[in-house]
């Protein structure tokens, strides 16, 4: 069961589930903003298969006696759903407390009742780690440091999720995951973002440190690299413990942005802002420790360079233009 698959990470999974195993899946979603309804889902055809069996569900409630039963017994649960935009959390804080630490506690709840569950996955953020020095990467059992609403959440979750497994046994896992990109990213997000500025010429703010000289760095990962980590997860992880997925190596903001403008071939007009000061919550940098699933054998399928290449001509396919903009008409 992976819940929260019909959204930008959760159906990147489901996509390399339906590749790599013979699993039948059970996808619970909200059917939210962020999910985009189930355009997402029909984009990779995840209903050309019989294994794919969706259910609209609110996680904020508790799971109805009806639902359990459409679900039945499942071996894993991937919970994938969440609130997650940093912005949304500081103007509204109470919808991230509902959906981040009840809807946690309705599927802990859930998983409870499942004579044969393997593994609950909680899929996490590097963000309850809060800011990171530089030269410094938080490993998976560092203190929390929760510099947002939507962060103080996710930590809120995890506390759950290890006190079910020391409680009633339920088999946890925690992923803390960094910065995701990919194919049907919501627009808002910094990749298609920037994408959209450079291919109007218009100026693209960096977020840096308070002299304006220092962009903010992250380790990105494409969900597809995300999604094969998680199936090895299933597969070699421990339950009771903790995980970092991490992308291969540290790039700037800025870096990311000029990047995007020579793939597209336009210049990069941009202007480092200090919008940290101004708004408390947004965190320079953040980096993890992937050393833990390295020595389990795990590496990225694919490069951070060659993701990001690839995903932005993914983007600028006709196509495709319906992710990176409100409409093709929009665009023309």
């Amino acid at each position: 069961m992976v819940t929260g698959g019909a959204g930008f990470i959760g159906h990147h999974f489901v996509e390399h589930l339906l590749k790599n195993t013979d699993w039948e899946i059970v996808i619970l979603d909200s059917l939210s903003y962020a999910s985009n309804g189930l355009d997402r889902l029909h984009d990779i055809k995840a209903f050309d298969e019989s294994r794919v069996k969706m259910l609209t569900i609110d996680l904020t409630r508790k799971l109805a006696w009806g639902v359990q039963k459409e679900i039945g017994q499942v071996d894993y649960i991937v919970h994938m759903a969440a609130e997650t935009h940093v912005d949304n959390s500081i103007a509204d804080p109470e919808q991230f407390v509902q959906a981040n630490v009840f809807g946690t506690f309705h599927m802990l709840q859930f998983a409870r009742s499942q004579g044969n569950l393997r593994k609950f996955v909680y899929f996490s953020t590097d963000e309850v780690f809060g800011p990171a020095p530089e030269g410094v990467a938080f490993k998976e059992w560092d203190r929390y440091n929760s510099g947002n609403p939507y962060s103080a959440t996710k930590a809120g979750g995890e506390e759950l999720c290890m006190a079910w497994g020391n409680t009633y046994k339920v088999p946890v896992m925690i992923t803390h995951t960094m910065n995701a990109f990919g194919e049907r990213q919501h627009p808002e997000k910094f990749i298609p973002l920037v994408l959209r500025k450079v291919l109007a010429g218009e100026v693209v703010h960096i977020h840096a440190n308070a002299n304006k000289t220092v962009p903010g760095s992250r380790f990105y990962v494409h969900c597809r690299n995300i999604a094969a980590a998680v199936l090895f997860l299933l597969e070699k992880g421990n339950v009771q413990d903790k995980y970092n997925v991490v992308g291969e190596k540290e790039v700037s903001n800025l870096e990311v942005a000029q990047i995007i403008a020579r793939v597209v071939g336009r210049e990069l007009n941009y202007q480092l802002v200090d919008f940290h000061s101004k708004r408390p919550g947004h965190d320079l940098r953040y980096a993890l420790d992937g050393t833990k699933m390295k020595e389990m054998g795990f590496s990225v399928p694919a490069s951070f360079e060659a993701s990001l290449e690839k995903t932005v001509r993914w983007m600028l396919e006709p196509d495709n233009l319906k992710w990176l903009f409100v409409s093709k008409e929009a665009y023309v």
